[in-house]
């Protein structure tokens, strides 16, 4: 047998507070990249490893990510980020094959003898292994891990496995929290804004009018012969023309407008001030200057009503609205109605 000098490894005890301190970062821990560092600084110490670096698989990208180290310069760190670019790599092999290798050895970047430890980060969701990267240890040379070391080291990897993972789980409820809340507020067909964000604006705009003394328009706009047009052309025409009537009035409004589909062929406008008559007639002219759809050509109608004057709540002024559109309708396509003036 060869005679190597002793080993100088962290006790038992050592190795156990270690993990208690990695499993409490764990536990505790609400940023991933602080979460990553932390259990990597810990577990160094719990085997007396020279550095730890872990590289996260990303899903959207078929490369390693270098995203924690500990004990090694940036120099040292872009060497092993470029070469772990390589799919030959022992660091990439092990997080593409799923294969822990205890050991080897390799020539560190100052041309010293050192030994490595890779262990790929796995979780299993809904039966199935799910890799999400790897955690690779390293010691100069030489070195021997035992049994400890190896169940140390598995226990480090299982703990990064699982902050990655929280982490990953916090970003899709994140995400699908972010898609129902912008679902519940708007209109799946056009993009605009729903009724019910309407409702609540309208009540928000009418409680700051009211306190400030100002004045709030209402447009209601209505596609002419939208029911003959769906009829005749069906309903993906018709789908057609709400979605290229929403775009008009979503480019001709202003930052501090709201604009909204309130059902059916009808679409409403919040105009803060005195311009609602202006907004109006600047997205009927865009609309009469559309391309017709499937031989239909698009044109709408409108009625508006305003705060204070034609009623100071929200029933009130949309229920005045409503009856200006009506007589819009009435005077013929195209046409705006406001509650003091005929049709133009």
């Amino acid at each position: 047998m060869s005679s190597q000098p002793p080993i100088d490894r962290p006790g038992s005890v050592e190795q156990l507070r270690a993990l208690t301190e990695a499993a409490a970062l764990l536990a505790r821990g609400t940023d991933l990249d602080a979460t990553l560092d932390g259990i990597l600084q810990v577990a160094c110490r719990a085997v007396g490893a020279s550095s730890g670096v872990v590289f996260l698989r990303h899903p959207d990208r078929p490369e390693l990510q270098l995203s924690g180290a500990v004990g090694l310069d940036e120099e040292s760190l872009a060497g092993l980020e470029a070469a772990v670019g390589d799919p030959d790599h022992p660091i990439a092999a092990a997080a593409r094959d799923l294969s822990a290798v205890f050991g080897r050895e390799e020539v560190g970047r100052d041309g010293a003898l050192v030994v490595a430890t890779d262990v790929p980060l796995v979780v299993v969701r809904h039966g199935l292994d799910l890799p999400l990267g790897v955690v690779s240890f390293s010691w100069p040379a030489p070195y021997a891990l035992d049994e400890a070391d190896e169940a140390v080291v598995r226990a480090a990897a299982d703990l990064l496995a699982v902050a990655v993972d929280r982490a990953h789980l916090a970003a899709l409820i994140s995400e699908r929290s972010e898609w129902f809340e912008r679902i519940a507020h708007t209109d799946p067909l056009t993009g605009l804004a729903n009724r019910r964000t309407f409702d609540r604006m309208l009540e928000l705009e009418l409680a700051r009018a009211g306190r400030q003394g100002g004045e709030v328009s209402v447009a209601v706009f209505d596609v002419d012969a939208f029911g003959a047009i769906n009829e005749a052309a069906g309903h993906e025409t018709g789908d057609d023309i709400l979605r290229q009537v929403a775009a008009v009035l979503a480019e001709s409004v202003r930052l501090v407008d709201t604009i909204a589909r309130y059902g059916g062929d009808e679409f409403v406008l919040i105009a803060p001030g005195s311009a609602g008559s202006t907004v109006a007639r600047r997205v009927l002219d865009r609309i009469a200057r559309l391309e017709p759809v499937n031989g239909q050509l698009i044109s709408v109608s409108a009625g508006i009503a305003r705060f204070p004057a034609d009623g100071t709540s929200a029933d009130e002024l949309l229920a005045a609205a409503q009856a200006a559109l009506e007589a819009a309708r009435r005077a013929g396509p195209g046409r705006i109605v406001t509650t003091d003036s005929a049709a133009v």
